[in-house]
């Protein structure tokens, strides 16, 4: 019988989804190397602050410019810090963040435990009777998972803040009423979201990035495609999962603005 290869994307999806059932049985065997975490979590959140911060800080600005000199037009000034935070904890500020761990990060995981499989270094743990799984995969997963979320809420001010001084210097709009509408327009759910959709992200930016480089093979060369599909494939899978998510919280007709007309 001839032998099928199957594609090698296909074969890290399946790595990738066999590595995440791996990675849930351990966390919840309670199987941590805290030392490991304490030292990702610092990469991943403090590392990667400056970064999330400018970023929602710009989106918060043109967002507010974009939106403003449209709804002043029509006289419905009033609702632009609603909308815009409406806009960043629902969608903005968990994407875009997660966006920015992904380039960063995940490119990081990717590169690193390729670079160790490539020099026979994962072998070494094996020998040592050292699990891959528990030293190297759980401390990213559990790292990106606690401080996505946190840098989430983050770029959530940072991006308001970013908001109300373009409101409040260009367009003129008290800064009370930019804050009065924020407060009408989010309810409970929509704070609860974003961290909500940050977990979710933050897992699948570690699972991608750790699984793509314990399937490489190739040398330096092999090390850099993983690295560069492991971003991509990321990308991919924040983009197409946000919509899921979206999905699944937001059915049904809105009512925020309508609270505030």
């Amino acid at each position: 019988m001839t032998r099928i290869d199957m594609p090698l994307w296909f074969r890290r999806f399946i790595a990738a989804v066999l590595l995440g059932g791996q990675a849930i049985v351990h966390v919840l065997r309670g199987k941590f190397n805290y030392p490991n975490i304490v030292e990702q979590m610092a990469l991943v959140g403090p590392e990667s602050l400056l970064i999330a911060l400018v970023t929602s800080t710009t989106i918060g600005m043109v967002f507010t410019i974009q939106v403003a000199r449209e709804f002043i037009n029509i006289g419905a000034g009033q609702v632009v810090g609603g909308v815009l935070s409406l806009a960043l904890t629902r969608e903005l500020a968990p994407v875009l963040t997660a966006v920015v761990l992904a380039a960063r990060v995940g490119s990081a995981f990717a590169a690193e435990i390729g670079t160790m499989k490539v020099s026979e270094q994962i072998d070494a743990l094996y020998i040592l009777k050292t699990d891959p799984v528990d030293y190297l995969v759980i401390p990213r997963i559990i790292a990106c998972c606690i401080m996505l979320p946190l840098l989430t809420i983050l770029s959530i001010v940072s991006g308001m803040l970013g908001g109300l001084l373009i409101a409040t210097t260009i367009f003129g709009l008290p800064a009370r009423v930019f804050l009065d509408s924020a407060r009408t327009f989010l309810d409970g759910w929509d704070l609860c979201t974003a961290p909500i959709k940050a977990v979710f992200f933050g897992a699948l930016i570690a699972i991608i990035g750790c699984s793509w480089g314990l399937t490489t093979t190739g040398g330096a060369k092999g090390v850099g495609q993983s690295t560069t599909t492991a971003v991509v494939t990321s990308l991919l899978a924040i983009f197409v999962s946000n919509f899921f998510l979206s999905w699944v919280m937001f059915q049904g007709v809105g009512s925020s603005v309508s609270k505030s007309l």
